[in-house]
């Protein structure tokens, strides 16, 4: 049984790649750089540094070719959207929001109406006066 590893980008075979990556190794597919923490064994999100060895360096791109020195490639690097969820939340915000970005204060029964902070401006006008010029 062979082990395939795969792009962690695009998820292309990198089957004529050699086992041990170089810096400059890309996939050859989608020329996404390889040897980045996203395709490498220890790359774990949920830690602190994203990274499960303890005395690695901090790095700041984990989609960026390094120079760790403890990189191993992993098989499963790989990580498709989920596009259902950005789906889910997209219609969370139009229900929110309203589809063309209109609030409930500013639809059709509240747009003849003025805003709160509208309502604090009068007032506060009112009480100490204007600061435009133009404004008796």
């Amino acid at each position: 049984m062979t082990i395939e590893f795969v792009c962690w980008k695009c998820a292309a075979a990198l089957t004529d790649l050699p086992r041990t990556l170089g810096r400059h190794d890309t996939c050859p597919a989608c020329r996404a750089e390889l040897y980045v923490c996203r395709m490498c064994e220890f790359h774990d999100p949920g830690v602190s540094n994203g990274c499960r060895e303890p005395i690695a360096d901090w790095v700041n791109d984990k989609e960026r070719a390094n120079f760790c020195g403890y990189f191993k490639i992993r098989t499963n690097a790989h990580r498709p959207r989920d596009e259902a969820a950005g789906a889910a939340a997209r219609a969370r915000l139009e229900a929110l929001f309203g589809e063309d970005g209109e609030t409930e204060g500013d639809t059709a029964a509240g747009a003849g109406a003025h805003s709160e902070a509208d309502l604090a401006r009068e007032q506060l006008e009112r009480l100490f006066g204007s600061k435009d010029p133009d404004t008796p």
